[in-house]
């Protein structure tokens, strides 16, 4: 009995135990950062970068409405707002040995009256940017074949050679084929929309004056018709259907004018110097290909 009562009550050892909790959270903020963990709850899961689709897919912008529209910029004279910026497409622009190349012959024209302004790489498929191609055919050097289905232009040069060039051609509807000749060239055209167009598009009046010809749009860096033109004739009859420059390079590859044949600018000036007056043009029908490699 004596013992008991000499034995002192038993006491909590918070002094103790406040160490350990101190040194327990201690532990667990050190894994914390690595492990995600809360005290001895952690989440064990992979970080967010390393979880299948990460990084998110950013969100596309859709296209504006009126870049939906299908009649939207179809005629020469229809400028997309300014603020526009098509997107980069799909595809990558040329790398490798091709790109000094093309970084040349693209670059911003500096001998002209009006800017010519480098091409954007990426603003066309590579598949129609210039090239040498093989190409058999019974035509003669000098000769132009458009093939609207591929949207390609060639000029002959003989050899089983000839050089490619990437166009943008009619839209169905108002297509043309046949065979003609380069009855003159102009730099730096005057525009002079026929009445059928005015008529279907009564806003390009906007942008038009009287000229020496008639109503039009004089040359320079806002013309449809961009820095060259050459006028195919058939014998003495203007076809109306012009080959010629673009300030819309994105449009290269594609059928979205009303017959003419568009190319790039820097394009058209390499053909205007290739091709002569009295020069054949061969436009193919949506039946035929010109074959070439």
């Amino acid at each position: 009995m004596n013992l008991l009562h000499r034995m002192r009550p038993w006491k909590f050892p918070y002094a103790g135990m406040t160490f350990g909790a101190a040194a327990f959270a201690v532990l667990g903020a050190e894994n914390a950062a690595a492990q995600n963990c809360f005290l001895i709850f952690c989440d064990n899961r992979p970080p967010a970068y390393a979880r299948p689709g990460w990084p998110p897919e950013p969100e596309l912008q859709p296209e504006p409405e009126w870049r939906r529209d299908p009649g939207w910029q179809r005629e020469p004279g229809w400028q997309a707002p300014e603020t526009y910026r098509p997107r980069e497409p799909a595809w990558q622009s040329p790398g490798g040995r091709d790109l000094p190349y093309y970084s040349r012959i693209y670059a911003e024209a500096d001998s002209e009256p009006y800017p010519v302004p480098a091409l954007r790489l990426s603003d066309v498929d590579p598949l129609y940017l210039r090239k040498s191609v093989y190409y058999p055919t019974d035509e003669a050097p000098g000769t132009i074949i458009v093939d609207p289905q591929h949207h390609f232009l060639y000029f002959v040069e003989g050899g089983g050679r000839a050089i490619r060039y990437g166009v943008g051609v009619g839209r169905t509807g108002f297509g043309w084929s046949g065979v003609a000749t380069i009855h003159n060239k102009q730099e730096w055209p005057d525009w002079y929309p026929p009445k059928e167009m005015i008529q279907r598009q009564p806003e390009i009046r906007r942008v038009m004056s009287e000229l020496q010809s008639g109503l039009g749009m004089p040359g320079g860096p806002r013309n449809p018709l961009g820095a060259r033109a050459l006028y195919l004739w058939q014998g003495n009859k203007d076809t109306l259907y012009r080959i010629h420059g673009t300030v819309e390079p994105w449009t290269i590859g594609k059928s979205v004018s009303s017959g003419c044949i568009r190319m790039i600018n820097q394009d058209v000036i390499d053909l205007y110097e290739r091709a002569p007056v009295g020069a054949k043009v061969i436009v193919l029908s949506s039946r035929e290909n010109a074959w070439a490699e």
